[in-house]
Protein backbone atom coordinates (compact mmCIF):
# COMPACT_ATOMS: atom_id res chain seq x y z
CA UNK A 1 0.00 0.00 0.00
CA UNK A 2 1.24 3.44 -0.69
CA UNK A 3 0.63 6.38 1.83
CA UNK A 4 -0.93 9.82 -0.19
CA UNK A 5 -1.02 13.10 2.13
CA UNK A 6 -3.27 14.99 1.13
CA UNK A 7 -3.86 18.66 2.19
CA UNK A 8 -5.08 22.05 0.49
CA UNK A 9 -2.25 24.12 -1.56
CA UNK A 10 -2.24 27.28 -2.69
CA UNK A 11 -2.62 27.53 -6.10
CA UNK A 12 0.61 29.38 -6.43
CA UNK A 13 2.20 26.02 -6.14
CA UNK A 14 0.70 24.47 -8.84
CA UNK A 15 0.41 21.34 -7.85
CA UNK A 16 1.43 18.43 -10.18
CA UNK A 17 -0.88 16.48 -10.89
CA UNK A 18 1.10 13.05 -9.53
CA UNK A 19 0.65 14.32 -6.15
CA UNK A 20 -3.03 14.90 -6.62
CA UNK A 21 -5.31 12.46 -4.76
CA UNK A 22 -7.42 11.92 -7.83
CA UNK A 23 -4.28 11.02 -9.84
CA UNK A 24 -3.73 8.60 -7.11
CA UNK A 25 -6.85 6.95 -7.56
CA UNK A 26 -7.15 6.81 -11.40
CA UNK A 27 -3.40 5.40 -11.33
CA UNK A 28 -4.47 2.59 -8.57
CA UNK A 29 -7.58 2.07 -11.20
CA UNK A 30 -5.79 1.88 -13.92
CA UNK A 31 -2.85 -0.29 -13.04
CA UNK A 32 -4.87 -2.80 -10.65
CA UNK A 33 -2.90 -6.42 -9.85
CA UNK A 34 -4.90 -9.44 -10.28
CA UNK A 35 -8.14 -10.35 -8.54
CA UNK A 36 -7.40 -12.88 -5.48
CA UNK A 37 -10.23 -15.92 -5.29
CA UNK A 38 -11.41 -15.02 -2.09
CA UNK A 39 -12.29 -11.38 -3.48
CA UNK A 40 -13.86 -12.64 -6.44
CA UNK A 41 -15.82 -15.27 -3.83
CA UNK A 42 -17.39 -12.29 -1.84
CA UNK A 43 -18.06 -10.15 -5.22
CA UNK A 44 -20.37 -13.15 -6.11
CA UNK A 45 -21.54 -13.09 -3.03
CA UNK A 46 -22.21 -9.25 -2.68
CA UNK A 47 -24.18 -9.73 -6.52
CA UNK A 48 -26.41 -12.04 -4.82
CA UNK A 49 -27.13 -9.54 -1.57
CA UNK A 50 -28.19 -6.95 -4.28
CA UNK A 51 -29.99 -9.04 -6.18
CA UNK A 52 -32.09 -9.98 -3.15
CA UNK A 53 -32.67 -6.71 -1.75
CA UNK A 54 -33.92 -4.97 -5.02
CA UNK A 55 -36.87 -7.82 -5.60
CA UNK A 56 -37.81 -7.66 -2.14
CA UNK A 57 -38.60 -3.92 -2.73
CA UNK A 58 -39.28 -4.01 -6.57
CA UNK A 59 -42.64 -2.76 -6.44
CA UNK A 60 -42.14 -0.53 -3.52
CA UNK A 61 -42.88 3.33 -4.26
CA UNK A 62 -40.04 4.63 -4.81
CA UNK A 63 -38.66 1.73 -6.61
CA UNK A 64 -41.43 1.90 -9.00
CA UNK A 65 -41.11 5.74 -9.81
CA UNK A 66 -37.44 4.92 -10.17
CA UNK A 67 -38.01 2.55 -12.95
CA UNK A 68 -40.89 4.47 -14.85
CA UNK A 69 -38.45 7.81 -15.33
CA UNK A 70 -35.68 5.13 -16.49
CA UNK A 71 -38.07 3.34 -18.78
CA UNK A 72 -38.70 6.34 -20.36
CA UNK A 73 -35.31 6.28 -21.92
CA UNK A 74 -35.31 2.58 -24.00
CA UNK A 75 -31.83 1.63 -25.86
CA UNK A 76 -31.82 -1.00 -28.04
CA UNK A 77 -28.03 -1.78 -26.80
CA UNK A 78 -28.70 -0.46 -23.07
CA UNK A 79 -28.85 -1.98 -19.97
CA UNK A 80 -31.02 -3.88 -18.51
CA UNK A 81 -33.90 -3.34 -15.06
CA UNK A 82 -34.03 -5.58 -12.07
CA UNK A 83 -37.03 -7.84 -12.36
CA UNK A 84 -38.07 -7.15 -16.53
CA UNK A 85 -37.34 -8.91 -19.25
CA UNK A 86 -33.74 -8.58 -20.82
CA UNK A 87 -35.43 -7.79 -23.89
CA UNK A 88 -36.07 -4.04 -22.60
CA UNK A 89 -33.46 -2.25 -22.65
CA UNK A 90 -32.50 1.59 -21.45
CA UNK A 91 -29.90 3.78 -21.66
CA UNK A 92 -27.08 2.79 -18.68
CA UNK A 93 -27.48 5.44 -16.36
CA UNK A 94 -30.84 4.97 -16.11
CA UNK A 95 -30.45 1.63 -15.84
CA UNK A 96 -28.26 2.74 -12.96
CA UNK A 97 -30.51 4.96 -11.20
CA UNK A 98 -33.64 2.39 -11.22
CA UNK A 99 -31.58 -0.09 -9.83
CA UNK A 100 -29.66 1.38 -7.68
CA UNK A 101 -32.99 2.97 -5.69
CA UNK A 102 -34.14 -0.49 -5.66
CA UNK A 103 -30.78 -2.22 -3.81
CA UNK A 104 -30.82 0.85 -1.36
CA UNK A 105 -34.69 1.43 -0.71
CA UNK A 106 -35.00 -0.92 2.03
CA UNK A 107 -31.48 -0.18 3.84
CA UNK A 108 -30.47 -4.05 3.68
CA UNK A 109 -27.28 -4.40 1.69
CA UNK A 110 -23.39 -3.84 2.71
CA UNK A 111 -21.91 -1.16 4.99
CA UNK A 112 -18.48 -0.15 5.88
CA UNK A 113 -17.84 2.02 8.98
CA UNK A 114 -14.71 3.37 9.63
CA UNK A 115 -14.19 7.48 9.40
CA UNK A 116 -17.07 7.33 7.49
CA UNK A 117 -19.94 5.80 6.76
CA UNK A 118 -20.13 3.84 2.87
CA UNK A 119 -23.01 1.36 1.59
CA UNK A 120 -19.70 -0.07 -0.81
CA UNK A 121 -22.36 -2.27 -3.02
CA UNK A 122 -23.99 0.77 -4.46
CA UNK A 123 -21.35 1.16 -7.05
CA UNK A 124 -22.47 -2.48 -8.46
CA UNK A 125 -25.55 -1.28 -9.92
CA UNK A 126 -24.08 1.30 -12.46
CA UNK A 127 -21.21 -0.85 -12.88
CA UNK A 128 -23.18 -3.85 -14.28
CA UNK A 129 -25.35 -1.02 -16.39
CA UNK A 130 -21.75 0.13 -18.16
CA UNK A 131 -20.57 -2.99 -18.71
CA UNK A 132 -23.97 -4.45 -20.94
CA UNK A 133 -24.24 -1.34 -22.56
CA UNK A 134 -20.61 -1.65 -23.14
CA UNK A 135 -20.63 -5.43 -24.23
CA UNK A 136 -17.69 -6.41 -21.68
CA UNK A 137 -17.30 -9.81 -20.03
CA UNK A 138 -17.77 -10.69 -16.54
CA UNK A 139 -13.53 -10.92 -15.84
CA UNK A 140 -13.76 -6.64 -16.51
CA UNK A 141 -16.70 -6.16 -14.15
CA UNK A 142 -15.02 -7.99 -11.56
CA UNK A 143 -12.34 -6.09 -11.63
CA UNK A 144 -14.22 -2.90 -11.76
CA UNK A 145 -16.18 -3.81 -9.18
CA UNK A 146 -12.74 -4.87 -6.82
CA UNK A 147 -11.76 -1.09 -7.58
CA UNK A 148 -14.43 0.36 -6.72
CA UNK A 149 -14.77 -1.70 -3.10
CA UNK A 150 -11.00 -0.73 -2.80
CA UNK A 151 -11.23 3.29 -3.66
CA UNK A 152 -14.57 3.68 -1.30
CA UNK A 153 -13.02 1.66 1.29
CA UNK A 154 -9.72 3.92 1.51
CA UNK A 155 -11.54 7.00 1.60
CA UNK A 156 -14.00 5.76 4.19
CA UNK A 157 -11.46 5.04 6.48
CA UNK A 158 -9.68 8.56 6.05
CA UNK A 159 -11.49 11.43 5.19
CA UNK A 160 -14.64 11.73 7.56
CA UNK A 161 -17.43 13.67 5.83
CA UNK A 162 -20.45 13.21 7.96
CA UNK A 163 -18.16 15.18 10.48
CA UNK A 164 -18.92 17.83 8.50
CA UNK A 165 -22.42 17.30 7.77
CA UNK A 166 -21.57 16.16 4.23
CA UNK A 167 -23.42 12.87 3.11
CA UNK A 168 -21.28 9.86 2.00
CA UNK A 169 -21.79 10.15 -1.47
CA UNK A 170 -19.10 11.71 -1.88
CA UNK A 171 -16.48 9.06 -1.31
CA UNK A 172 -19.23 6.46 -3.29
CA UNK A 173 -19.13 8.75 -6.68
CA UNK A 174 -14.81 8.50 -7.10
CA UNK A 175 -15.05 4.54 -5.99
CA UNK A 176 -17.74 4.38 -8.58
CA UNK A 177 -16.03 6.57 -11.16
CA UNK A 178 -12.66 4.53 -10.66
CA UNK A 179 -14.29 1.59 -11.07
CA UNK A 180 -15.36 2.37 -14.07
CA UNK A 181 -12.81 3.72 -15.56
CA UNK A 182 -10.79 -0.03 -14.39
CA UNK A 183 -13.33 -1.79 -15.98
CA UNK A 184 -13.25 0.02 -19.26
CA UNK A 185 -9.05 -0.46 -19.34
CA UNK A 186 -8.98 3.29 -19.90
CA UNK A 187 -5.63 5.45 -19.02
CA UNK A 188 -4.77 7.66 -16.33
CA UNK A 189 -5.43 10.80 -17.55
CA UNK A 190 -9.09 10.07 -18.53
CA UNK A 191 -10.06 8.41 -15.55
CA UNK A 192 -7.96 11.43 -13.36
CA UNK A 193 -10.47 13.90 -14.99
CA UNK A 194 -13.68 11.63 -14.28
CA UNK A 195 -12.74 11.16 -10.93
CA UNK A 196 -12.39 15.16 -10.63
CA UNK A 197 -15.95 16.31 -12.22
CA UNK A 198 -17.62 13.32 -10.06
CA UNK A 199 -16.22 14.38 -6.48
CA UNK A 200 -16.59 17.92 -7.81
CA UNK A 201 -20.52 17.45 -8.25
CA UNK A 202 -20.87 14.97 -5.60
CA UNK A 203 -20.78 17.04 -2.37
CA UNK A 204 -24.54 17.37 -0.52
CA UNK A 205 -25.87 17.71 3.15
CA UNK A 206 -26.56 15.00 5.67
CA UNK A 207 -30.42 16.63 5.75
CA UNK A 208 -31.16 13.77 3.85
CA UNK A 209 -30.30 11.57 6.72
CA UNK A 210 -31.98 13.33 9.61
CA UNK A 211 -34.95 14.83 10.49
CA UNK A 212 -38.03 13.69 8.37
CA UNK A 213 -35.69 10.83 6.45
CA UNK A 214 -37.58 11.14 2.73
CA UNK A 215 -37.38 8.53 -0.12
CA UNK A 216 -34.35 10.59 -1.19
CA UNK A 217 -32.13 8.72 0.94
CA UNK A 218 -32.91 5.50 -1.41
CA UNK A 219 -32.31 7.57 -4.80
CA UNK A 220 -28.63 8.80 -3.62
CA UNK A 221 -26.66 5.79 -4.96
CA UNK A 222 -28.95 6.36 -8.26
CA UNK A 223 -28.06 9.66 -8.62
CA UNK A 224 -24.29 8.90 -7.64
CA UNK A 225 -23.98 6.34 -10.42
CA UNK A 226 -25.94 8.56 -12.92
CA UNK A 227 -22.90 11.20 -12.34
CA UNK A 228 -20.32 8.95 -12.65
CA UNK A 229 -21.02 7.24 -15.76
CA UNK A 230 -22.00 10.84 -17.34
CA UNK A 231 -18.59 12.02 -15.66
CA UNK A 232 -17.01 8.85 -17.16
CA UNK A 233 -18.50 9.35 -20.88
CA UNK A 234 -17.25 12.83 -20.76
CA UNK A 235 -13.88 12.22 -20.08
CA UNK A 236 -13.91 9.65 -22.67
CA UNK A 237 -14.21 12.58 -24.99
CA UNK A 238 -11.10 14.46 -24.06
CA UNK A 239 -13.03 16.92 -21.43
CA UNK A 240 -11.53 18.17 -18.17
CA UNK A 241 -12.31 18.89 -15.30
CA UNK A 242 -11.56 20.83 -11.93
CA UNK A 243 -8.71 20.07 -9.80
CA UNK A 244 -7.14 19.70 -7.88
CA UNK A 245 -10.07 18.92 -6.29
CA UNK A 246 -9.63 17.98 -3.07
CA UNK A 247 -5.74 20.40 -3.02
CA UNK A 248 -7.05 23.16 -4.39
CA UNK A 249 -7.38 26.61 -2.91
CA UNK A 250 -10.89 26.69 -3.33
CA UNK A 251 -11.62 22.86 -3.36
CA UNK A 252 -13.54 20.29 -1.87
CA UNK A 253 -11.08 19.80 1.47
CA UNK A 254 -10.91 23.79 1.26
CA UNK A 255 -14.34 24.51 1.71
CA UNK A 256 -16.90 21.71 2.51
CA UNK A 257 -14.54 19.77 4.61
CA UNK A 258 -12.04 20.57 7.47
CA UNK A 259 -10.09 23.59 5.88
CA UNK A 260 -7.07 25.05 4.71
CA UNK A 261 -5.37 23.73 7.60
CA UNK A 262 -6.74 20.34 7.35
CA UNK A 263 -4.90 16.84 6.05
CA UNK A 264 -5.45 13.25 5.67
CA UNK A 265 -3.40 10.21 4.68
CA UNK A 266 -5.21 8.09 2.05
CA UNK A 267 -3.79 4.25 1.47
CA UNK A 268 -3.83 2.88 -1.86
CA UNK A 269 -2.81 -0.75 -3.69
CA UNK A 270 0.34 0.33 -5.38
CA UNK A 271 0.68 -0.66 -9.09
CA UNK A 272 0.27 -4.21 -9.78
CA UNK A 273 -0.94 -4.62 -6.24
CA UNK A 274 -4.13 -6.68 -5.68
CA UNK A 275 -6.88 -4.95 -3.87
CA UNK A 276 -8.63 -6.48 -1.32
CA UNK A 277 -10.79 -3.77 0.33
CA UNK A 278 -13.89 -5.66 0.04
CA UNK A 279 -13.11 -8.16 2.49
CA UNK A 280 -13.07 -5.35 5.41
CA UNK A 281 -16.95 -4.77 4.32
CA UNK A 282 -19.85 -6.62 5.67
CA UNK A 283 -23.56 -6.99 4.93
CA UNK A 284 -26.91 -6.24 7.12
CA UNK A 285 -28.54 -9.68 7.99
CA UNK A 286 -31.52 -7.40 9.00
CA UNK A 287 -33.20 -4.24 7.14
CA UNK A 288 -32.04 -1.18 9.41
CA UNK A 289 -29.09 0.96 9.32
CA UNK A 290 -26.07 -1.11 10.17
CA UNK A 291 -25.30 0.32 13.67
CA UNK A 292 -28.48 -0.99 14.62
CA UNK A 293 -27.49 -4.62 13.42
CA UNK A 294 -25.68 -5.89 16.83
CA UNK A 295 -28.22 -4.37 18.67
CA UNK A 296 -31.13 -6.47 17.01
CA UNK A 297 -29.06 -9.87 17.84
CA UNK A 298 -28.64 -8.55 20.77
CA UNK A 299 -32.30 -7.32 21.89
CA UNK A 300 -34.13 -10.87 20.33
CA UNK A 301 -31.42 -12.69 23.07
CA UNK A 302 -32.03 -10.86 25.64
CA UNK A 303 -35.79 -10.55 25.60
CA UNK A 304 -36.66 -13.62 26.94
CA UNK A 305 -34.66 -12.63 30.38
CA UNK A 306 -36.20 -9.52 31.17
CA UNK A 307 -39.55 -11.19 30.91
CA UNK A 308 -42.58 -9.29 31.20
CA UNK A 309 -41.43 -5.51 29.14
CA UNK A 310 -44.46 -4.23 31.06
CA UNK A 311 -41.95 -4.25 34.06
CA UNK A 312 -39.59 -2.60 31.99
CA UNK A 313 -38.64 1.03 33.93
CA UNK A 314 -36.09 2.14 31.75
CA UNK A 315 -33.63 1.33 29.08
CA UNK A 316 -30.25 2.35 28.64
CA UNK A 317 -27.76 2.38 25.43
CA UNK A 318 -24.48 2.74 25.83
CA UNK A 319 -23.09 3.76 22.62
CA UNK A 320 -20.06 5.13 20.36
CA UNK A 321 -20.96 9.03 19.48
CA UNK A 322 -22.09 7.94 16.17
CA UNK A 323 -25.13 5.32 17.00
CA UNK A 324 -25.64 8.16 19.77
CA UNK A 325 -25.53 11.01 17.46
CA UNK A 326 -26.77 9.43 14.31
CA UNK A 327 -29.61 6.94 15.49
CA UNK A 328 -30.00 7.62 19.18
CA UNK A 329 -31.68 9.88 21.55
CA UNK A 330 -28.04 12.75 21.08
CA UNK A 331 -29.25 13.11 17.17
CA UNK A 332 -32.17 15.07 19.10
CA UNK A 333 -34.92 14.35 16.19
CA UNK A 334 -38.70 14.01 17.29
CA UNK A 335 -39.10 12.48 14.51
CA UNK A 336 -37.30 9.49 15.92
CA UNK A 337 -40.10 8.86 18.31
CA UNK A 338 -42.99 9.80 16.11
CA UNK A 339 -45.29 6.29 15.36
CA UNK A 340 -46.21 8.40 12.14
CA UNK A 341 -42.41 9.11 10.91
CA UNK A 342 -41.87 7.44 7.84
CA UNK A 343 -40.16 3.94 7.24
CA UNK A 344 -36.88 5.84 6.24
CA UNK A 345 -36.51 7.53 9.56
CA UNK A 346 -37.61 4.62 11.62
CA UNK A 347 -34.81 2.49 10.04
CA UNK A 348 -32.58 5.31 11.77
CA UNK A 349 -34.26 5.50 14.82
CA UNK A 350 -32.58 2.84 17.37
CA UNK A 351 -35.17 3.57 20.10
CA UNK A 352 -37.68 2.21 18.03
CA UNK A 353 -35.53 -0.46 16.80
CA UNK A 354 -34.64 -2.06 20.00
CA UNK A 355 -38.43 -1.65 21.25
CA UNK A 356 -39.97 -3.54 18.08
CA UNK A 357 -36.91 -6.78 18.02
CA UNK A 358 -37.47 -7.15 22.22
CA UNK A 359 -41.39 -7.27 21.38
CA UNK A 360 -41.21 -9.44 18.65
CA UNK A 361 -38.00 -11.26 18.98
CA UNK A 362 -37.42 -11.11 15.70
CA UNK A 363 -36.94 -8.36 12.70
CA UNK A 364 -38.54 -8.28 9.35
CA UNK A 365 -38.15 -6.19 6.51
CA UNK A 366 -41.61 -5.19 6.12
CA UNK A 367 -43.52 -6.42 9.08
CA UNK A 368 -41.21 -4.20 11.70
CA UNK A 369 -42.24 -1.16 9.83
CA UNK A 370 -45.77 -1.14 8.92
CA UNK A 371 -47.84 2.01 10.00
CA UNK A 372 -49.57 -0.59 12.84
CA UNK A 373 -46.33 -1.72 13.98
CA UNK A 374 -45.27 1.81 14.64
CA UNK A 375 -48.47 2.83 16.47
CA UNK A 376 -48.47 -0.03 18.94
CA UNK A 377 -44.84 0.23 19.36
CA UNK A 378 -46.18 3.84 20.57
CA UNK A 379 -49.40 2.35 22.71
CA UNK A 380 -46.66 -0.23 24.52
CA UNK A 381 -44.87 2.86 25.80
CA UNK A 382 -41.80 0.99 25.80
CA UNK A 383 -40.08 2.70 22.91
CA UNK A 384 -39.96 6.21 24.94
CA UNK A 385 -38.25 4.63 28.01
CA UNK A 386 -35.50 4.39 25.52
CA UNK A 387 -32.19 6.25 25.81
CA UNK A 388 -28.69 6.17 24.20
CA UNK A 389 -25.52 8.26 26.15
CA UNK A 390 -22.09 7.94 24.43
CA UNK A 391 -19.18 6.22 26.12
CA UNK A 392 -15.83 7.12 24.99
CA UNK A 393 -14.80 3.13 25.01
CA UNK A 394 -17.29 2.64 22.20
CA UNK A 395 -16.24 5.19 20.15
CA UNK A 396 -12.89 4.25 20.24
CA UNK A 397 -13.90 0.68 19.62
CA UNK A 398 -16.04 2.40 16.41
CA UNK A 399 -12.69 3.73 14.98
CA UNK A 400 -10.30 1.40 16.11
CA UNK A 401 -7.90 1.30 12.53
CA UNK A 402 -7.81 -2.68 13.05
CA UNK A 403 -10.52 -4.21 11.71
CA UNK A 404 -10.34 -6.69 14.03
CA UNK A 405 -10.82 -5.17 16.81
CA UNK A 406 -14.14 -2.38 15.47
CA UNK A 407 -16.92 -2.54 16.99
CA UNK A 408 -20.48 -0.98 16.24
CA UNK A 409 -22.62 -2.13 18.58
CA UNK A 410 -23.01 -0.90 22.55
CA UNK A 411 -24.36 -2.34 26.12
CA UNK A 412 -28.04 -2.15 26.78
CA UNK A 413 -28.65 -1.72 30.37
CA UNK A 414 -32.38 -2.35 31.62
CA UNK A 415 -33.80 -1.34 34.63
CA UNK A 416 -37.21 -3.16 35.93
CA UNK A 417 -39.51 -1.73 38.51
CA UNK A 418 -38.51 -3.71 40.92
CA UNK A 419 -34.66 -2.50 40.64
CA UNK A 420 -33.57 -5.20 39.20
CA UNK A 421 -30.44 -4.58 36.33
CA UNK A 422 -29.96 -6.76 33.25
CA UNK A 423 -27.48 -5.52 31.15
CA UNK A 424 -25.05 -7.46 28.64
CA UNK A 425 -23.08 -5.82 25.52
CA UNK A 426 -22.40 -7.09 21.97
CA UNK A 427 -20.14 -5.23 20.11
CA UNK A 428 -20.12 -7.03 16.45
CA UNK A 429 -23.34 -8.15 14.38
CA UNK A 430 -23.57 -12.06 14.42
CA UNK A 431 -23.48 -11.98 10.35
CA UNK A 432 -20.25 -9.55 10.75
CA UNK A 433 -16.63 -10.90 9.73
CA UNK A 434 -15.99 -11.23 13.02
CA UNK A 435 -19.14 -11.99 14.65
CA UNK A 436 -20.98 -15.55 15.67
CA UNK A 437 -22.12 -16.07 12.07
CA UNK A 438 -19.41 -14.61 9.73
CA UNK A 439 -21.51 -14.63 6.28
CA UNK A 440 -20.52 -16.58 3.49
CA UNK A 441 -22.01 -17.81 0.15
CA UNK A 442 -24.47 -19.93 1.85
CA UNK A 443 -26.14 -17.63 3.95
CA UNK A 444 -25.80 -14.80 1.14
CA UNK A 445 -27.66 -17.46 -1.02
CA UNK A 446 -30.46 -17.85 1.82
CA UNK A 447 -31.06 -14.29 1.93
CA UNK A 448 -31.91 -14.24 -1.61
CA UNK A 449 -34.38 -17.34 -0.67
CA UNK A 450 -35.83 -15.64 1.85
CA UNK A 451 -36.55 -12.51 0.21
CA UNK A 452 -37.13 -14.09 -3.25
CA UNK A 453 -38.11 -17.49 -3.27
CA UNK A 454 -42.02 -16.90 -4.01
CA UNK A 455 -41.11 -14.50 -6.77
CA UNK A 456 -38.95 -16.72 -8.59
CA UNK A 457 -39.07 -20.45 -9.73
CA UNK A 458 -36.49 -22.82 -8.78
CA UNK A 459 -35.22 -22.82 -11.64
CA UNK A 460 -35.02 -19.50 -12.41
CA UNK A 461 -33.45 -19.18 -9.37
CA UNK A 462 -30.48 -21.72 -9.59
CA UNK A 463 -29.66 -20.12 -13.25
CA UNK A 464 -29.41 -17.05 -11.15
CA UNK A 465 -26.86 -18.62 -8.65
CA UNK A 466 -24.63 -20.29 -11.58
CA UNK A 467 -24.23 -17.39 -13.50
CA UNK A 468 -23.34 -15.13 -10.48
CA UNK A 469 -20.64 -18.17 -9.25
CA UNK A 470 -19.30 -17.72 -12.71
CA UNK A 471 -19.69 -14.17 -13.13
CA UNK A 472 -15.94 -14.35 -14.28
CA UNK A 473 -16.21 -16.17 -17.30
CA UNK A 474 -19.74 -14.76 -18.59
CA UNK A 475 -19.09 -13.16 -21.73
CA UNK A 476 -21.40 -10.53 -23.66
CA UNK A 477 -24.89 -10.60 -22.89
CA UNK A 478 -24.55 -13.23 -20.72
CA UNK A 479 -24.19 -10.76 -18.07
CA UNK A 480 -27.91 -9.68 -18.53
CA UNK A 481 -28.17 -13.44 -16.32
CA UNK A 482 -26.63 -11.00 -12.95
CA UNK A 483 -30.17 -9.17 -13.67
CA UNK A 484 -33.36 -11.76 -12.15
CA UNK A 485 -36.27 -11.18 -14.58
CA UNK A 486 -39.12 -12.08 -12.50
CA UNK A 487 -42.57 -13.76 -14.28
CA UNK A 488 -44.84 -11.73 -16.13
CA UNK A 489 -47.20 -9.34 -13.59
CA UNK A 490 -45.09 -9.37 -11.06
CA UNK A 491 -43.30 -6.20 -11.53
CA UNK A 492 -45.89 -2.88 -11.74
CA UNK A 493 -45.78 -0.70 -13.17
CA UNK A 494 -43.58 -2.24 -16.10
CA UNK A 495 -44.10 1.16 -17.86
CA UNK A 496 -43.72 4.56 -17.54
CA UNK A 497 -46.51 5.93 -15.43
CA UNK A 498 -47.35 9.05 -17.44
CA UNK A 499 -46.98 11.00 -14.18
CA UNK A 500 -43.88 12.85 -15.23
CA UNK A 501 -41.86 15.22 -17.11
CA UNK A 502 -39.48 12.19 -19.02
CA UNK A 503 -42.87 10.45 -20.05
CA UNK A 504 -43.99 13.06 -22.71
CA UNK A 505 -43.71 12.12 -26.13
CA UNK A 506 -43.61 8.68 -25.70
CA UNK A 507 -46.80 7.65 -27.14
Amino acid sequence: MIKHDVKVHPSADNLPRDKQLAWAIARFAANVGPIEDDVREMIACRIVDNASVALAAINRRPVASARAMALAHPRKKGATLYGLSPSIRVDAEWAAWANATAVRELDYHDTFLAADYAHPGDAISPLVAVAQQMGLDGEALVRGIAVAYEVHVALVKAISLHKYKKDHIAHLAPGTTAGIGAMLGLPVEQIFQAVNQTVHLAFSTRQSRKGEISSWKAYVPGHSGKLCIEAVDRAMRGEGSPSPIYEGEDSVIAWMLGGKSDAYSVYLPADGESPRGILETYTKAHSAEYQAQALIDLAIDLAPRIGDLSKVKSILLETSHHTHHVIGTGANDPQKLDPEASRETLDHSIMYILAVALEDRRWHHVDSYTRERARRAAETGLWHKITTVEKPDWTTRYLDPDPDKRAFGGRIVVTLEDGTVIAEERGVADAHPNGAHPWTWPDYRGKFETLASDMLPTEAREAFYAAVRGVAGLKGTELDALMPSLPEGQVSPSRPTGEGIFDRGLE
